[in-house]
Formats: structure tokens, sequence, C-alpha cells
């Protein structure tokens, strides 16, 4: 911007300053950024990201659970990728470490299908070599908190339920713009209306809660497609309220996302507590 200084001529000056300090400020708001308007409907955004991710194809995914209970607090990791149009995944996810620093057990691998969970080094009795299925249309929370970590078809499927939706404003992730929505899922509701294949563990999350609503923070990128997520979820275990908060993060968008599953010989046949 250029600024031309002249010389202003005896009496009146008060009348020309206004009017130059009109001009300036004219002038510096011209030269600002203006700012990007609010999308039009948040809660349709956000509804619409589970279709954006299908449309992405896969991506690579990381996620954190932390769980609370009685002054105890732990963060389960894993790491993996999930293909948005098969609905299958898989993670490597690693269990906290104990007071000696020290991690209680190897990390467990998870292969993520339509209605059924499968892990390997499950423990609690479970051969070494053997895989566990777990039926996820039978467990009280549809496997979005049982396998340490939130199935990433399941928790952009439960955004179909957003409700009370209020955009937060544009920031920046992993060098990303994206924008920060905030609102509460409807479990009940996003089964209804869910992707056929993940709808049965979705309606058995929605009779196993305590409570059908789940507090979200939700971040999505130019193109609609899911990039962050934080769920907030809370049941009652033995009696006591456990809290649990899961964040999944989706990137590398169209990295190519393999799952063999193990045979049948291979898949322990006893009895695994849950």
């Amino acid at each position: 911007m250029v600024v031309r200084r002249y010389r202003l001529p005896r009496g009146g000056g008060g009348g020309a300053l206004a009017v130059t300090a009109s001009l300036v400020a004219a002038a510096v708001t011209g030269c600002a950024a203006p700012e990007e308007p609010p999308p039009p409907d948040p809660a349709g955004s956000v509804r619409g990201a589970a279709d954006a991710l299908v449309r992405a194809g896969s991506s690579k995914a990381s996620t954190a659970m932390e769980m609370a209970s009685g002054g105890t607090r732990v963060t389960i990791r894993g790491e993996g990728g999930y293909d948005f149009r098969r609905r299958t995944g898989h993670l490597r996810v690693v269990l906290p470490t104990d007071a000696s620093g020290a991690s209680p057990h190897r990390p467990i691998t998870e292969l993520l299908t339509p209605g059924a969970l499968y892990m390997k080094n499950r423990g609690a009795g479970v051969p070494a070599d053997k895989w566990v299925r777990v039926d996820t249309t039978t467990l009280d929370d549809g496997n979005l908190v049982t396998g340490g970590a939130t199935d990433p078809g399941a928790a952009a499927e439960l955004l179909r339920g957003a409700r009370e939706v209020a955009y937060v404003g544009e920031t920046e992730l992993a060098g990303v713009k994206v924008r920060h929505y905030r609102g509460v899922a409807d479990i009940a509701a996003a089964a209804r209306v869910a992707a056929p294949q993940l709808r049965g563990a979705l309606t058995a999350a929605a009779k196993g809660f305590s409570t059908d609503a789940v507090p979200f923070d939700a971040y999505l990128d130019g193109d609609g497609r899911l990039r962050k997520v934080r769920h907030q979820f809370s049941f009652s275990n033995q009696g006591r309220t456990v809290a649990v908060s899961s964040t999944t993060l989706l990137y590398g968008f169209g990295t190519r996302v393999l799952v063999t599953l193990p045979h049948g010989r291979d898949i322990y046949a006893g009895k695994v507590e849950v």
C-alpha cells in the first residue's frame, strides 16, 4: 500500500483529518485477508464425513484410547490402516507400561472386518500362535471400546447421528487446514442410517451404553474428509463409571490397505473373556 502525503490548507483541518482517518481505515481493512465464512450447515457437513471417506477409499490411521476410573488413567495407542469401501482394516495396538516402565503385554494385532474383530497376542490364556475372533454385534459397545481402539469406520459412521453441532473455527492439523466442529452424536440414530456392514455393531452399542449421547470433536479437511475425531464415551463397569476418550487420526489417503484373515485352524476355540 502506497501512502502519499499532502499539505493541508489552514482552517478546516479537523474535517480533513477525519476524512484521512477514514481512508486509512478503509485501506487497512482492504489489505487484510478476508475471513472464510462459516459453513451453512455444520451438522450436514459432519454427517457427510463418512461418505467423503468412502470416496477417498482408504487411509492410514492412528488411534489413542484414554480410560479413567477411580483416579487411574491409562492410554492405549494403535497404528495401522483402514479401507472405507471394504470396511476392513488392521491395527497394531500397544498397551500402556506398568509402574516400572515395562510393557505388561506384547502389542496386539487387530484385524477389523464387518461384524468381527480378530486379535492376536490377546493374552488371557490364549496360545501365542492363535487368533481370537469376536462377534462385534454381540458386544455391549459394538467394538467402540472393547478392542482398545475404536474401529475407524465405526468412528466415522457414528457421526451420521450428529446433533447439536457447532462450528468452532478453522485450524491446522499436520500442515492441513481443517474445520473444527463440536457436537453430540446419537448412537441409535447413527445405527439406523449407518452403512450395512457396520449397522449391527452400532445397534449393539446403542443397546449397551447407558446413554445414546456421545460428545465429539471432529476435524474435516477441504474435501469433507474426516481427519481427526475425538469421542467421549461413558459406561458402567462393575458399579463404577468409566470415562473413555477415543481419538482417531486419519491421513495418507489412498494408501493400500491389505487385510488377510486367519485360517479357521488358527482361531482359538476356547472361552475368552472380553
